[in-house]
């Protein structure tokens, strides 16, 4: 690709989202190559969160998650965790709330099938209320963000302020212009954060000879499928 063509980055980035992008790559959670997506298109980098897969590496994504949800002025009164995968990160923020800004806030999770006894119910933790912010790793087709609307719509008393992700591929749906992020947010009404965007992590290898090859696939990977 004619290094003309490529549109310069704009991307700044906060030390702690440097550190994020390090760790990452150390721990083979941001991978570079050759990968098949689900929608069938041949991506130069992949995101494995399910490689965050000790307790350091949770520790981690709750100040991870604490820090974008603090930074960005969201106001939210609890943290809620789709089954399954949304369950220890819902967890780790929670921490990271209290540990780093002294905040004490509730959490809670869903069952994928509700439990006939005992405490019953489909919702285990505190009572879903308030301003709720919904953690997940990424957004593929926003299934988690979908479902938690649909439940919410049986418990009158909270709403759905907000959900945050790990990274935004800044890549547009099949058959449109907008990222998936961006439709989900169109559509619902919601606000959508990502610690950290494609454009960044492109702006965190740029300059690094080791990256030089992986950067100039991501930039026509970019100019074919991204939204800017």
């Amino acid at each position: 690709m004619d290094s003309t063509n490529i549109r310069p980055s704009t991307a700044t980035l906060q030390d702690w989202q440097k550190s994020f992008i390090d760790y990452s790559i150390t721990k083979n959670v941001l991978q570079f190559g050759h990968f098949t997506l689900k929608s069938g298109r041949n991506s130069p980098y992949f995101f494995n969160a399910g490689k965050f897969d000790d307790g350091l590496s949770q520790k981690k994504l709750g100040e991870i998650y604490a820090k974008t949800l603090i930074e960005a002025g969201i106001e939210f009164d609890m943290v809620f965790g789709p089954a399954y995968k949304g369950i220890p990160l819902a967890t780790s923020t929670v921490y990271a709330l209290s540990d780093l800004y002294d905040r004490n806030v509730p959490f809670a999770f869903n069952r994928k099938e509700a439990k006939d006894h005992g405490e019953g119910g489909s919702i285990v933790g505190a009572p879903l209320q308030g301003k709720v912010v919904l953690v997940d790793d990424v957004i593929t087709a926003g299934t988690a963000i979908k479902e938690t609307l649909a439940l919410l719509e049986s418990y009158p008393e909270a709403e759905l302020a907000a959900a945050v992700v790990l990274i935004d591929r800044q890549e547009k749906l099949d058959g449109s212009e907008l990222s998936a992020i961006q439709a989900l947010e169109k559509t619902y009404g919601i606000q959508i954060l990502a610690a950290v965007k494609l454009e960044q992590i492109m702006a965190y290898i740029d300059g690094s000879d080791s990256f030089a090859e992986h950067l100039a696939k991501m930039n026509e990977y970019r100019e074919q499928y991204g939204v800017f």
